[in-house]
């Protein structure tokens, strides 16, 4: 699709991407990598006598798989894109906890797509990280991104 195209889509639902699995491994990754070993994270014992009932991905966890959502998803493809680069976040809410082995989604709106300059766009969206089998989402974000035609 053309950038043009794209943007005739504002306002709608435009992608879906498939289920992933929040593992105890990716979540013990994630804390390695971040440094964030809370015990709620990482220790199964102790969490289990939390609210939580046990271990949950850290929200940052399972805001930084927007990547891996957006790659294994439906949304359209712009033509002839040479790169894109996370911009940054106007809104990130986290409303629900991921339990380890839950499996996540991700739904994406596009509120806005305009060029800043030749070739370089900006879109934003509003994307849903739904959690299988639960009534309340893990998080909503405003996220905005830049790509490069």
């Amino acid at each position: 699709m053309t950038p043009q195209e794209v943007k005739a889509k504002v306002g709608q639902q435009i992608g879906t991407s498939e289920w992933v699995e929040m593992s105890q491994e990716r979540i013990n990754m994630f804390a390695e990598a971040t440094g964030d070993h809370q015990f709620i994270h990482i220790d199964p014992d102790k969490a289990k006598l939390t609210p939580f009932g046990g271990t949950i991905a850290h929200g940052f966890l399972t805001l930084s798989m927007i990547p891996y959502l957006s790659a294994n998803s439906d949304l359209p493809k712009v033509d002839g894109v040479k790169m894109g680069v996370n911009y940054g976040g106007n809104k990130t809410r986290f409303i629900s906890p991921v339990r380890s082995g839950k499996r996540i989604r991700g739904h994406w709106k596009l509120l806005e797509l305009e060029e800043k300059r030749p070739g370089q766009w900006q879109q934003t969206h509003e994307i849903t990280i739904e959690i299988e089998g639960e009534d309340k989402p893990a998080l909503i974000t405003e996220w905005i991104m830049q790509f490069f035609v």
